[in-house]
This record gives C-alpha cells, sequence and structure tokens, in this order.
C-alpha cells in the first residue's frame, strides 16, 4: 500500500529491562480498525509484559526488522548500538534537563540524522503533561508504604504488587482486608496523588480534613491530603499563588512540620525542585515527637523533599531502614528507625495496567497530532528534527556536542 504508514513498538533495551509498552495488544488492534492506512509492528521481547502471543493473537504481525517502519515507540531510552538512522523515534529520553547519563544518547541521535519526540514533553494548550505513568506509581507505592508498616508492626500482611498478574487482582487481595487504626498524611495533588487516593479509597481508609486530623485521634485508619497551597505559604505575607510559587519557590517556607507529630504514615506525591524547602529537616528527624514510622516517597528525589531518603530501593527489595540520629542506612523493619519505600520504577510492578493507561492517553490526546504534517503539540515536544536540535532545544547545544579529545 503506497500511503500506509507503518508504526513499530520496540523491545526495551536498555537494563534493567522495563517491561512496559506503548500500546497493548487491543489498542494496536483498534488502532488499525479505526486507522485503516496505519499498519502496527512489534519487535519480539521476552520481557514485555504482553507476550508475543498476545499481539499475534490481536492480529499484529511481529517483526525483529522494524527498519521500514516510521515510527518507533519505547518507553525508556534507546541504547546507542540499536538506534536506526534517519528514524523518528518517541521515548523519554531524560535529555532536556542536559542529564549526564544520556549525553551520549543525544549525541549518537544527532549523528544518526533521527527525529526524537520526547513524551515528556507532548503537553496541553495549558502546559499540563499529558503522558505518564505517575498514577500507577501512587497506586502501587502507596499499597509498598502500608506493606511496610505492616511487616514493622506485624499488625497485617499484603502481597507484593508485583506478584499480582493485575490491578483487578490486586483489587480482590484487599477484600475483607482490615486495617488497624492509623493516621496516614498525603502530599500532592496530581497523578501520584490521585493514585494513592485510589488504594485509600478501596481499603475504606476515611479522608479527614487537615484541621481534624492534626488535633482528634480515632479507632480507625484515617488520611488526609495536603495540597501545594496547604504544605506552603509565601514567607511574607503567608499566601499561596500556583504561578509564583513554580516561578519563587524559595519565597515560601513548608508547613509539613505538625504533620510529623501525629502520622504514622508519609506518602509523598509533591514535586519538588532544589530551590523548594524539604518537608522537614535532619534535626526534626532526631527529635522524641518525631512519630512517622515509613515513608513511601513516591516522587523519590534522594536528598529531596524527604532529607532521610539516602537513595533508590528495588522492586525486590522496596524498603530500607534509617537510623534517625545519624541519617545512616540499616536494615528495615526495626524499632525507632523510620523505613523508606524509595523504588524509582513503580509502574513496573503494573506494567499492563500502566501500559493500557498511558496507551489510552496517547490515543486520544496524541496519535492523531503524530499523524499530521504539521502538528503544533509534537513540534513542542521534538527535541532533534532530522539530527538537528530544534530551536526550543538549542539550549542543549553545549550538552550534545561532542568533546574534541578523549581525557
Amino acid at each position: 500500500m503506497e500511503n500506509t504508514i507503518y508504526i513499530g513498538l520496540i523491545r526495551e533495551e536498555k537494563h534493567p529491562h522495563d517491561n512496559r509498552v506503548a500500546f497493548s495488544p487491543k489498542q494496536c488492534q483498534w488502532i488499525m480498525q479505526h486507522y485503516p492506512q496505519v499498519q502496527m509492528r512489534v519487535q519480539p521481547s521476552p520481557h514485555r509484559c504482553f507476550e508475543d502471543e498476545e499481539y499475534e493473537k490481536a492480529g499484529i504481525i511481529l517483526k525483529e526488522d522494524l527498519s521500514h517502519c516510521h515510527f518507533l515507540l519505547g518507553i525508556k531510552e534507546v541504547p546507542v548500538e540499536n538506534l536506526l538512522s534517519g528514524k523518528t523515534y518517541l521515548f523519554f529520553s531524560h535529555t532536556k534537563k542536559e542529564q549526564p547519563h544520556n549525553r551520549q544518547m543525544l549525541q549518537a541521535i544527532l549523528k544518526k540524522n533521527i527525529t526524537l519526540i520526547d513524551y515528556e514533553c507532548l503537553v496541553h494548550p495549558d502546559g499540563q503533561r499529558i503522558l505518564g505513568f505517575g498514577f500507577f506509581a501512587g497506586v502501587v507505592g502507596a499499597h509498598n508504604g502500608l506493606q511496610a508498616l505492616g511487616k514493622k508492626t506485624g499488625a497485617f500482611s499484603f502481597k507484593p504488587v508485583h506478584t499480582c498478574r493485575d490491578f483487578q487482582e490486586l483489587i480482590t487481595h484487599y477484600f475483607g482486608v482490615k486495617l488497624p487504626p492509623m493516621k496516614i498524611v498525603v502530599t500532592g495533588s496530581g497523578r501520584v496523588a490521585a493514585g494513592i487516593l485510589e488504594i485509600m479509597g478501596l481499603l475504606g481508609v476515611k479522608y479527614l480534613p487537615p484541621e481534624e486530623y492534626l488535633v482528634n485521634q480515632y479507632a480507625y485508619p484515617v488520611y488526609t491530603q495536603l495540597k501545594a497551597g496547604e504544605l506552603y505559604l509565601r514567607k511574607n505575607d503567608k499566601t499561596y499563588s500556583r504561578a509564583d510559587f513554580h516561578a519563587h519557590p524559595e519565597n515560601y517556607e513548608c508547613r509539613f512540620l505538625p504533620y510529623v507529630t501525629v502520622s504514622d504514615v508519609l506518602m509523598n506525591g509533591i514535586y519538588w525542585d532544589k530551590r523548594i524547602q524539604p518537608l522537614f529537616s535532619a534535626a526534626d528527624l532526631k527529635k522524641d515527637n518525631f512519630r512517622i514510622q515509613v515513608i513511601a516517597d513516591i516522587t523519590d528525589d534522594t536528598y529531596g523533599s524527604i532529607p532521610c531518603n539516602l537513595g533508590d530501593s528495588t522492586i525486590e527489595d522496596p524498603v530500607y531502614g534509617v537510623i534517625k540520629e545519624t541519617m545512616t542506612k540499616t536494615a528495615p523493619y526495626l524499632p525507632g528507625t523510620v523505613d523508606m519505600m524509595c523504588v524509582s520504577n513503580l509502574p513496573n510492578e503494573l506494567p499492563r495496567d500502566a501500559s493500557q493507561y498511558f496507551g489510552d492517553q496517547l490515543m486520544k490526546y496524541v496519535f492523531e497530532e503524530l499523524l499530521k504534517p504539521n502538528s503544533e503539540m509534537i513540534g513542542n515536544a521534538t527535541i532533534t528534527a532530522h539530527g538537528s536540535l530544534t530551536a526550543k532545544y538549542a539550549y542543549l547545544e553545549n550538552y550534545a556536542k561532542e568533546e574534541n579529545s578523549e581525557v
């Protein structure tokens, strides 16, 4: 067919292997039914959450060689040796903040005349990101945080999320679970927080306004949610403006401290950058009234909004303890320590659902734009076009320059 557009789903080659994918078999099938000019191709993969046979059953052709495809869709960064010259790629490149570990990849992309469209840079007209896995990071992070408290106290037990086939199986696991009294403080109001709140609802944890949560005791599990406007106020006039906070976070002070004295679990889903005050300090951690036993740092910035985030944990080994007096790592679930859950790839524990959710957003808001000859949305997310940095990302020029001599 003369005007057929071929779209290929590439195998994830970055180590450790990611098991997510941009489109599920059913989504590929739907696209080909609704866009007769589009043909989907899938590179075989032993690691993907949807097996090769599931794509074949949906009528999608598996193909090792995707060099005939117009668009190649992945999730994580593509190793330099796997990049095909002259192609258009979509994946999370993690280059727009000049991340050192991806510099070589961007240099190779330019050298190979590749067009790179970064999922992270796809935004709605109001600037909100279109694509992300935050909801399932929140779901898994909330579960893992509660699981850690159960192990620490011996009061209840959850099975690991990654042993569930999908979200439905996790929900079934909650049937009949009765949690003991506990107080959970949730920070943030974006996709991560929405995922946390989903778990609160499934487990019947009752919401309380912050002012009630702070002063009362309860015979059942409760939580409160602190959005940015409740967490941060301008130092001079004690007000909050979203635009001003994002522009000048250094002018704001954090109001979280009262919550460390009344909460058992902190589930952190707040946006953070280095100009923003942390939620508490190392000195606060040492005080006798620091009651929090478990912190699920779902935002996961090492030494960031949570100063006792001492680095990432893993899906297999999700929790480590921190000795409060010295801020040093120890074994998890010990008395008198704070347990940290800092897994950076939480959605990989529910990869089928996370992929389905991601593909839905991609189909709703991006797919038609991708097929247009000129799309402002796609243009704004294009870091390189045919081997050159686009005007919007010209600031990456020095980062993308190759060093003249090897040291």
